[in-house]
């Protein structure tokens, strides 16, 4: 069978209609140690939102155009770009994703995954400008990645959404961003069980957990959680 025939078949409802395609996006688990606590920080989805509206979920969004005209602080790691590439994408496309994850962290937070550039520098697009790129840029070498997951076929909207993790100990900033995350708040895996995640969420948690437990040395040949829905049938599996 054809990749193309597989691809359709994959993304076509049980009903046999056509679902939409998935919109690239990305999130981040920012994870930090207070004392005993390992807490990550979560927020609520404003009721207003067509896509998961009040529901707890990590900081993150809808990949901009903008995005890959970014200039980084600091590039990924080697091994995070591999395996981002091994799941379909582009260096660029790659660096995309990362970038968009950064950018929706501050837009919905106000914290920053940064770094300062060697010289100053000002962006074309106006929030990497708030951000702070004339003394400092993203710092995507501060993320790991460790899942993807698309959305089901039979939701409107859909987003392949790549999860990355990032220690949050230095993070700089203020917990106050846009208004498009409400309560956002730092709590433990098992507090964050008993909000009101998607299963989606419930999922992504335990990989955290996992990652957590082990941290795991840098390496190409990490395998990256993948969730999906082929024919009606949840699909847990790894790329």
């Amino acid at each position: 069978m054809s990749d193309n025939k597989k691809r359709t078949i994959a993304e076509n409802r049980v009903d046999g209609s056509k679902a939409p395609r998935p919109k690239d996006a990305a999130s981040i688990i920012i994870y930090r140690q207070q004392g005993p606590r390992t807490e990550i920080l979560m927020g609520e989805r404003s009721g207003k939102h067509s896509f998961m509206p009040n529901t707890y979920v990590f900081p993150g969004g809808r990949v901009d155009p903008a995005d890959s005209r970014v200039k980084p602080a600091r590039d990924l790691r080697d091994d995070v770009l591999m395996r981002l590439c091994r799941g379909g994408c582009s260096p660029a496309r790659a660096r995309a994703l990362a970038m968009a994850a950064i950018r929706e962290t501050f837009e919905e937070t106000g914290l920053l995954l940064s770094a300062s550039f060697d010289r100053p520098y000002r962006s074309k697009v106006s929030v990497w400008n708030d951000f702070g790129t004339q003394t400092c840029g993203p710092d995507l070498s501060r993320l790991d990645y460790i899942a993807r997951a698309v959305t089901p076929p039979m939701r409107k909207k859909r987003f392949n959404t790549r999860f990355f993790v990032a220690d949050g100990t230095d993070i700089t900033g203020r917990l106050d961003g846009s208004g498009e995350l409400l309560d956002m708040k730092w709590v433990t895996l098992d507090e964050a069980l008993d909000l009101n995640i998607p299963q989606i969420t419930e999922y992504i948690l335990k990989q955290v957990g996992d990652y957590l437990k082990a941290r795991p040395a840098p390496s190409p040949e990490r395998p990256v959680q993948l969730f999906k829905m082929v024919g009606g049938k949840r699909i847990f599996t790894t790329e």
